[in-house]
């Protein structure tokens, strides 16, 4: 595509762009907080999502026509079941796209009767999971997951069944790479080095690349950028930044284009590949507010690039780090976010997977904000406690933290907030609770937490008058001595009584939960699956999710795998990511891998009431020990 004609770019104008793509129904933080931060030191400055507007392109009847269009390039052979439901019955699909964003979007609620019956949506492949469930002809198939609960959350429902399944259709007969938060993550996933990002980049471009070329030529014309921020904050949004890099650099290349996120500050730390100097013309690590000031004087003569803040750059065909000596500013002259410029009525409430935290995350608008930078404890073994997202610590003060929240009420017109900490203090959170009641403030709100000591029932009330429905914290491998090697800080039974407080108070909990740990037993292994059974059974958690252990070069067990039983298997300099890291353990371990199986079937089941008095071993298909748990123990430790 031909570099479109843009106007020529003011300087003093900085556009923050996400990356797509990220989650839809509401925005993620980071151009909100940045575009405050920016206003507050008097710098023009606007935002954009183009995540949301790649998903709006998509699902839209134009878009569905230009996704038919492919589809029917593939030979017959070719076609995917998806697609081939797709092409059958596209003047359905084209005749009430329209009115299903609408009714995600929440602008037209009565749509839900119609949808409900299951007469109005053709039906593609996804919509087969509901027939697994349905136990005799005639039984409600979501009666399992939903209960008597109303038609709407069932029509949201099959509304998202329907959006995967064109989503099936695009990744099928559009672009491979394709999916509704994780677009073209295995191009970073699959090797450290930049040589497939680079190869998809310079290949010939898909639909949805045109589209997101499109997309920028737009940002660019309307907000006439000196500089644009990409926000990379998941490896899912690094396609999209780079594309939309290159498109800038295509239609506008005197505007300054700087990469920076959640990622980039874990991910690029060691970035030494000249190629992505082609697309980005700096790389900022950590925080970006100070490298972001340190940028803003280079672009006016104020200073040199050999002083930017923790910033790559490319000189004389090599990469370069300039540290900055410069401390981070402080939470409280970080200003206030901003979500003005971001189409907040248009983000997508999807009902998908059948988990209560899950659908928090993925339902309805949430306002992101934080309480606290970093994490006051930063000891786990297996986070990245090195790193400057957890290891600096600092506090907001509440006043602040409800004047961000009132805020965003009166931008947003919505009253439910995500506070994104790593885990948010016991001490915060009453600070927080108690300057909620003061203002006598309706609002709805969640977080995640450490299960200690500190959550007593009385505390667990406060946050629930206060708002809090839901928190999530790390239960991790729920064996004492394994809490212990990982640095947790709580044993199982301080948990448990945390847990069982907050869920008193009609909190939902969520536990994050993990296996294969190094030196990880077998026994262990049972034992805690054992624990997480008697805690559903006893009440104390509602939710939960089983992920297998990844050693990352920032954490404690990275940085002396020694101390932990492992070595770290070799990998070759690539000069683009590195984080995850590949590693062997000393001694025979437990077939960590096969045991996940069991451990997942288990633990859905939980959720959904099944199975809590089972023998565990029951979920494995190899032969396991017997727990050595008491039946009651759980029981025996609540108050």
């Amino acid at each position: 595509m031909a570099p479109s004609a843009i106007p020529e770019a003011s300087a003093a104008t900085v556009l923050t762009a996400l990356a797509p793509m990220t989650q839809l129904n509401c925005a993620y933080p980071s151009t909100a907080w940045l575009t405050g931060f920016l206003r507050a030191h008097h710098i023009p400055a606007a935002q954009a999502d183009f995540s949301l507007g790649l998903a709006l392109r998509i699902f839209s009847p134009e878009g569905l026509a230009a996704v038919r269009e492919r589809a029917l390039m593939l030979p017959s052979r070719r076609r995917s079941e998806s697609t081939c439901i797709f092409l059958h019955e596209f003047s359905r699909y084209a005749g009430s796209i329209r009115a299903v964003i609408r009714f995600l979007q929440g602008r037209d609620p009565t749509l839900a009767h119609r949808i409900a019956t299951r007469g109005f949506l053709p039906e593609g492949p996804r919509f087969q999971t509901l027939a697994a469930h349905e136990a005799e002809e005639g039984e409600d198939p979501l009666a399992w997951a939903f209960g008597t609960l109303g038609v709407q959350d069932r029509a949201k429902h099959f509304a998202t069944l329907y959006l995967n399944d064109v989503a099936d259709v695009v990744r099928h007969a559009v672009d491979p790479r394709f999916e509704l938060v994780r677009y073209a993550e295995t191009l970073v996933r699959s090797s450290a080095g930049f040589d497939a990002l680079a190869d998809a980049l310079e290949g010939p471009p898909t639909l949805l690349d045109q589209w997101l070329e499109e997309s920028m030529d737009a940002a660019l014309a309307v907000h006439r950028p000196g500089m644009v921020l990409l926000s990379v904050p998941f490896p899912g949004c690094v396609y999209g930044a780079f594309r939309l890099a290159r498109r800038i650099k295509q239609a506008a290349p005197d505007t300054v284009v700087v990469l920076g996120g959640g990622f980039v500050n874990t991910e690029l730390r060691s970035l030494s590949d000249a190629r992505v100097f082609s697309y980005v013309d700096f790389v900022t690590l950590d925080d970006g507010e100070r490298p972001l000031l340190s940028l803003l004087e280079w672009r006016r003569g104020q200073r040199r690039k050999a002083d930017l803040s923790r910033t790559f750059y490319l000189e004389d065909g090599a990469v370069v780090y300039s540290r900055g000596c410069e401390p981070d500013l402080p939470l409280s002259e970080r200003g206030t976010p901003t979500w003005e410029g971001l189409k907040t009525g248009d983000y997508l409430s999807a009902l998908d997977l059948l988990n209560p935290m899950h659908r928090l995350w993925s339902d309805g608008w949430w306002n992101k904000l934080a309480l606290e930078h970093g994490c006051y404890w930063h000891q786990c073994a297996f986070c990245d406690t090195t790193l400057d997202y957890i290891a600096r610590y600092e506090r907001l003060e509440a006043a602040t933290v409800v004047d961000h929240m009132e805020a965003a009420m009166a931008q947003t017109g919505q009253s439910g907030f995500h506070f994104v900490d790593e885990a948010a203090s016991p001490a915060a959170l009453r600070a927080l609770a108690l300057e909620i009641n003061r203002r006598g403030l309706a609002v709805t709100w969640w977080t995640n937490i450490r299960f200690e000591k500190a959550f007593t029932p009385a505390l667990c009330r406060l946050l629930a008058e206060s708002g809090c429905v839901a928190v999530a914290g790390g239960l991790e491998v729920a064996e004492d001595r394994l809490l212990k090697r990982m640095k947790k800080g709580v044993t199982l039974a301080q948990a448990a009584r945390a847990a069982n407080a907050l869920s008193e108070a009609g909190i939902l909990v969520h536990a994050y939960l993990m296996y294969g740990f190094p030196g990880q037993s077998a026994q262990e292994t049972v034992d805690a699956l054992d624990a997480v059974r008697q805690l559903f059974a006893a009440g104390c958690i509602q939710s939960g999710f089983f992920h297998r252990f990844a050693c990352t070069v920032h954490s404690d067990v990275g940085g002396h795998p020694s101390a932990y039983g492992i070595r770290l298997l070799p990998s070759a300099e690539a000069g683009f990511a590195r984080n995850d890291v590949g590693f062997e353990e000393k001694e025979p371990a437990a077939a960590h891998e096969r045991l996940g199986v069991g451990l997942e079937k288990a633990l859905y089941n939980f959720m959904h009431g099944i199975g809590l008095e089972w023998d565990v071993r029951e979920w494995f298909e190899e032969d396991m020990p017997a727990s050595t748990l008491a039946s009651d123990w759980i029981l025996q430790l609540l108050p």
